[in-house]
């Protein structure tokens, strides 16, 4: 029986450091956003879009749950991405 003994560098603490940074980083937009929807699920009458009753177009808008999740959306491409991209290029 032949093996083959394949030679693996031992991976630096600093680029494991660097790696479960940038899994943080990009992990906190999806999962606000999940929070913001699952929020939104449970508390159903807070989105006043499913009963739009006399609400003005801001009111219909500004939902907390929503915002929630925009901001989410934002964090991730505007400031998650970036973080991330600049991470690995200080490598």
């Amino acid at each position: 029986m032949t093996q083959y003994a394949t030679q693996h560098a031992p991976i630096p603490r600093t680029r494991i450091g660097r790696l479960s940074r940038s899994l943080v980083l990009l992990s906190l937009g999806p999962a606000t956003a999940v929070a913001g929807l699952v929020w939104a699920f449970v508390q159903p009458w807070r989105i006043t879009l499913l009963h739009p009753r006399g609400q003005g177009f801001w009111w219909l808008l500004v939902e907390p749950p929503l915002l929630v999740i925009a901001a989410a959306v934002v964090f991730h491409l505007l400031v998650a991405r970036p973080l991330v991209r600049e991470l690995e290029e200080s490598r």
